[in-house]
């Protein structure tokens, strides 16, 4: 899917939740539910905000989004586990853990080895988590 129908007939809140299943997934379903007991109306505001609105509108490809999501959260260098479950996120949408690995590399001309490395890092650990997953 390139992009979810932002202007199909569903609420922002359904339509969020529809996107973070498919390009989250499990990892997504782990931090809303980690919500439940502090916040749980800042995971509707996630579900809403960023997966209703912004992934559901047309324009950029889900593979485009997470590209950029990922770059951004390595760049800030210190979100490590929200580029975890958005590098979790690049996979699930088509991304190789080649373009990751490319993402993580860019990032020292922009953001610094330090940034560069601990993305390479949080990569590495996604990545054999999956394989031990598999």
């Amino acid at each position: 899917m390139t992009h979810i129908n932002a202007h199909a007939e569903t609420s922002r809140l359904e339509r969020g939740r529809r996107a973070l299943a498919e390009i989250d997934g499990e990892a997504g379903h782990r931090v809303i539910a980690a919500l439940a007991d502090i916040a749980p109306d800042f995971a509707n505001y996630v579900f809403e905000f960023p997966f209703g609105d912004i992934y559901s509108r047309p324009g950029l490809d889900l593979r485009s989004r997470e590209i950029a999501t990922i770059a951004a959260l390595a760049a800030l260098g210190n979100a490590q586990p929200q580029l975890k479950v958005h590098i979790e996120a690049g996979l699930n949408v088509g991304l190789s853990r080649r373009e990751i690995t490319e993402v993580m590399i860019q990032m020292a001309v922009y953001a610094g080895f330090p940034a560069a490395l601990n993305g390479l890092f949080a990569a590495k650990e996604v990545f054999a988590a999956r394989d031990l997953a598999a």
